[in-house]
């Protein structure tokens, strides 16, 4: 009788490489080149990672790639109405300041 294969957990192994990115896949899925996440995780900057690992890969979480997304479209006032300065009413003078 031949040896059966043992059953593999392909859903969960595939959820989990499309849960967490290596620099280079967190890169591609930015559309930015390994050496800026790399600079940025230097300086502090850029979406979180951490270290994954007995050789400390660096990898990034893809759902903390989106979310560092959105908080870049909702800091640009091109994306948020909000922060648009021509949305604004001009302030008025006070009368303090034309007195003098």
């Amino acid at each position: 009788m031949p040896a059966r294969p043992l059953p593999t957990s392909t859903a969960s192994s595939a959820a989990v490489r499309t849960a967490f990115l290596t620099v280079k896949d967190a890169a591609d899925y930015l559309g930015l080149s390994p050496h800026t996440l790399y600079v940025w995780r230097h300086r502090r900057q850029g979406p979180p990672s951490f270290r994954m690992g007995p050789r400390g890969r660096v990898m990034y979480r893809v759902e903390a790639l989106d979310a560092w997304v959105r908080e870049q479209e909702q800091a640009d006032s091109r994306s948020n109405p909000a922060l648009d300065p021509l949305s604004v009413r001009p302030h008025e003078r006070s009368a303090r300041s034309t007195a003098a």
